[in-house]
């Protein structure tokens, strides 16, 4: 069984819990949501996660972000339980992905290495670049690209000539919540190009974080938003959601 914590009321978040619940009836994953009002205090919310914790009937617990201001998320990840942390937020699942040891780890990252595999992209001894360096999407990534082999640069809002680097690469991967930010200028022909960003923008509808219009004539493979990373990685939260019952067990 899969527990998700959700506290207030954001249209996007829900959106996003919506598809996961109807994912999990989908592949025959029972599924739980705990919801809390937006001024929900961040004890009541520890005690919820405590008791997901100690309920050995739930096998997987994600804490939906975002969190309403007055909760300190990291807290709220580093309370859940490793075993259960299917969003591999925790401090130890993120020791293990650094460490290459087993442990759940976090779904986007891992929903973009999927994506790669199965497109057939090389990924030994390619250059991948990474723009953003979130503990959510960034880091992560760039670790498990090193596992696979590549040569990898993560890049930031420090980064100088940041064109440059993005034209050196086989593989990029945009996740640093700025809308149609990469251009097509910005990519070496041929490459792989995975958004992870999505924004939403004043008409309602989402963007992500690569232009799609200037960038598809230049790119190899590309992924779309919404429709690309967004469903692998809710692939990813169920496949963790399975290694963390077939642990327990």
């Amino acid at each position: 069984m899969l527990a998700v914590i959700v506290a207030g009321d954001n249209a996007d978040s829900e959106i996003y819990i919506r598809n996961k619940i109807k994912a999990c009836a989908e592949v025959g994953i029972e599924s739980r949501v705990l919801r809390f009002p937006a001024d929900v205090s961040q004890d009541a919310l520890l005690r919820a996660i405590r008791n997901v914790n100690d309920d050995p009937g739930i096998d997987g617990l994600l804490v939906q972000s975002p969190l309403p201001k007055h909760v300190d998320e990291r807290a709220m990840f580093n309370a859940i339980d490793p075993e259960k942390d299917v969003d591999g937020l925790h401090p130890q699942n993120a020791g293990a992905l650094m460490t290459g040891t087993d442990g759940l780890f976090a779904c986007t990252p891992k929903g973009c290495i999927e994506l790669l595999k199965r497109a057939g992209v090389p990924l030994a001894g390619s250059n991948a670049v990474v723009l953003g360096r979130s503990n959510i999407v960034g880091k992560p990534m760039a670790i498990l690209l090193l596992q696979e082999h590549c040569t990898v640069t993560v890049c930031h809002s420090k980064t100088r000539d940041l064109s440059a680097v993005t034209r050196g690469a086989d593989i990029l991967i945009a996740a640093i919540r700025q809308p149609r930010f990469v251009t097509g200028d910005m990519i070496k022909p041929g490459a792989a190009v995975i958004d992870v960003g999505i924004n939403r923008m004043p008409d309602g509808k989402a963007a992500g974080d690569v232009d799609f219009e200037s960038v598809f004539p230049v790119a190899g493979w590309i992924t779309k938003v919404p429709g690309g990373v967004g469903p692998m990685t809710i692939a990813m939260l169920l496949q963790n959601t399975l290694e963390a019952a077939e642990n327990a067990r």
